[in-house]
């Protein structure tokens, strides 16, 4: 069982960064590769980033590549993600998520075993 706690949302102008963070509650972080999915109000839930367990590779979806950064620590069972250049429609909830797989995390829809309670953003313009 692996259970994950985001923190790091609120409220910031257009422009402005954030950085979130997930926190997971299992012995074995680094066997687990690790996502960032959003979801607006009225919309379906959709993928942010994701992160594999040891060689760190990253992926991004279109509308945050170049704006955010997703990154992790083994040593302190948390991943990161940095939110530059916020815009109004990046406000969603953001949801951490762990998958022994990384196509778990990637696949539409994603298929993954574990998911936090979601962190709020919200971007005004």
């Amino acid at each position: 069982q692996v259970q994950l706690v985001e923190s790091g949302g609120g409220l910031v102008q257009a422009g402005e960064s954030l950085r979130l963070s997930c926190v997971a509650s299992v012995r074995t972080f680094s066997a687990y590769a690790m996502g960032w999915f959003r979801q607006a109000p009225g919309k379906e839930r959709e993928f942010v980033a994701a992160i594999t367990r040891t060689d760190y590779r990253t992926y991004y979806a279109d509308s945050v590549k170049g704006r955010f950064t997703m990154s992790r620590d083994n040593a302190k069972n948390t991943v990161y993600l940095q939110a530059n250049s916020l815009k109004p429609e990046d406000t969603a909830v953001y949801y951490c998520t762990a998958d022994l797989s990384i196509a778990k995390i990637t696949s539409t829809p994603a298929k993954s075993d574990y998911w936090g309670q979601g962190t709020q953003v919200t971007v005004s313009s």
